[in-house]
């Protein structure tokens, strides 16, 4: 067996620098909210594969609807040759999705196809081109993900130009950012100096911001936008890439608000770790693209649908939305009880157990990704895998799995204690 050592070695001589790498160490095994690397170290996960494994790492019912699936067949091609998994798959996200009225789903493959594929449905029903974001969201890495996207470095930096057409506007993210009116006002004024509001598709959301730094959209602004979109013929789509399927303690994070998207875009735990997702929405919008107009060669992978149904599967019997919310109280309650000991700890935010910490210098009151990254790092050392995120990298995100056992969440929680002292103790020293 290779070291950690020696595995990177080779991976910086054979992997493109511009996949950045997190960890200087290699996965053997996993299972459930534990991973093991190649030299049998443990670690609490924490980080999820980025939202992805809201289930967990190989959950039986998972392994075993893939192992079932393998000895049927691995692949066809949906648009060659369908299959019923697949249509009872978009039956079932039909009947979950917060839209009223006839619905109907198109399956795909990343988070990234599934807003594309929603920007291309939304063109194709309105007629229109022009498409308006946020500031601070992230919608993937092809070019239109990228130009959807609110944040130059490292996403968009030496990649442009970009697709045309695509303005943004800026989200009301925390005390220091603008409020709800000065960004529906933002928008106004986009109609009256940039794009005539007729010209325009959709408006892209993420209820909850992810890369952005988990900054929860007000329900003000949700309703905003609702009434702008209806005035104007304009569609509101949901970016539930990383919201999705219990992480903020409803299936969807659309179903805190008031109001109802046309069309919703899913993926990361769509699948427990197989590559899948979908768009889904009203049934005449969807219906608005001919015929081949939509699809892709691995677009609905049988063995990713199986794995779908047992997820969906395992969020109802396994009581998931609700051991979400608990989850997240009980994480928000133990992070408030550290904010008078670590004052870099200067909110923490979040839905269900969708929850950010953020941190900035106590000094002068300036987002610190220094002191996000030194908890981080402290936290690795101790055996918990933690992310970072925000505009300014001063956030730090738990993306645990809801099937994390109580035992296990508690010596998480612990390992965290520990690292926000010696951050504090750190900053301490150095005033």
């Amino acid at each position: 067996m290779s070291s950690n050592q020696q595995i990177h070695q080779r991976r910086l001589a054979a992997a493109s620098r511009g996949v950045g790498v997190m960890c200087d160490f290699f996965a053997e095994r996993a299972e459930n909210a534990t991973l093991w690397d190649v030299e049998g170290r443990r670690f609490i996960d924490f980080a999820g594969g980025i939202a992805v494994l809201n289930t967990g790492h190989r959950h039986p019912k998972v392994i075993a609807a893939i192992e079932q699936q393998l000895h049927r067949f691995t692949h066809t091609a949906y648009q060659i040759v369908p299959y019923e998994s697949a249509v009872s798959l978009m039956e079932r996200l039909n009947a979950l999705v917060p839209i009223d009225g006839p619905v109907k789903s198109a399956l795909f493959t990343t988070g990234a196809e599934a807003v594309e594929n929603a920007v291309k449905i939304a063109r194709a029903h309105t007629g229109r081109s022009a498409v308006i974001a946020f500031s601070a969201g992230f919608h993937g890495r092809t070019l239109m993900g990228l130009a959807l996207t609110g944040k130059v470095v490292p996403y968009k930096s030496g990649f442009g130009p970009f697709p045309a057409e695509v303005y943004h506007v800026p989200f009301p993210a925390g005390p220091q950012g603008p409020s709800v009116a000065a960004s529906l006002a933002a928008l106004e004024q986009l109609f009256k100096s940039d794009v005539d509001p007729a010209r325009v598709a959709a408006i892209v959301i993420e209820p909850v911001q992810g890369e952005g730094g988990f900054n929860v959209a007000p329900a003000a602004l949700l309703s905003g936008l609702r009434e702008c979109c209806d005035r104007h013929g304009i569609l509101l789509i949901a970016d539930e890439v990383q919201t999705g399927f219990g992480r903020t303690g409803r299936m969807f994070a659309m179903e805190h608000y008031p109001v109802q998207p046309d069309l919703i875009a899913m993926a990361k735990s769509l699948a427990g770790g197989m590559p899948l997702s979908a768009v889904a929405g009203k049934a005449a919008i969807m219906d608005a693209p001919a015929p081949g107009g939509l699809g892709g060669t691995y677009a609905a992978n049988p063995l990713a649908v199986a794995a779908s149904h047992a997820v969906l599967d395992i969020i109802a019997e396994e009581h998931l939305l609700e051991r979400s919310n608990v989850l997240g109280a009980r994480l928000t309650a133990f992070l408030e009880s550290r904010r008078a000991q670590c004052p870099a700890l200067t909110d923490v935010r979040g839905l269900g157990s969708m929850i950010a910490a953020e941190f900035a210098d106590p000094a002068t009151g300036q987002p610190s990704a220094a002191l996000a990254a030194r908890v981080q790092q402290a936290a690795l050392a101790r055996g918990l895998l933690l992310l970072t995120c925000g505009t300014d990298g001063n956030v730090i995100r738990f993306l645990y799995p809801l099937t994390i056992d109580d035992a296990q969440f508690e010596e998480a929680l612990g390992h965290l204690d520990a690292a926000l002292a010696q951050a504090a103790q750190a900053l301490m020293q150095a005033a």
